[in-house]
């Protein structure tokens, strides 16, 4: 006998990329500013992420060279040791990816629904 299925959602995964294709933004890079955020250091957020510094870091001086625009302010160790913080266009680029994935999210729900389900 055939089961049948509760639920049927639509997943799609966006990102921002340049007009080589290189990846500027995503729910990835996303989620590291976040922990930046809510840590105050790359090292920190890489252990939370389950990531290398290098890895992190990476992707982070990689987006910030391909918009032109710096994300972190970055204290240097010392005795008190170093840190990062969010810049207020890192802020502000989180936000508005935030709202583009949900619209996205929101549309192609609505989307499903009107051309699968109600058929």
């Amino acid at each position: 006998m055939k089961q049948k299925i509760k639920k049927i959602t639509v997943r799609s995964k966006i990102w921002l990329s340049d007009d080589t294709g290189e990846v500027i933004f995503g729910l990835g890079r996303l989620r590291m500013l976040e922990a930046i955020e809510r840590s105050g250091s790359i090292q920190a957020a890489a252990k939370e992420l389950g990531m290398s510094y290098r890895a992190i870091w990476g992707r982070i001086k990689a987006t910030e060279e391909r918009l032109g625009e710096p994300l972190l302010l970055r204290n240097i160790g010392g005795r008190s040791g170093g840190g990062s913080e969010l810049t207020d266009f890192a802020r502000h680029l989180m936000q508005q990816f935030k709202k583009l994935h949900q619209m996205v999210t929101e549309s192609s729900d609505r989307l499903f629904a009107d051309l699968i389900i109600s058929k």
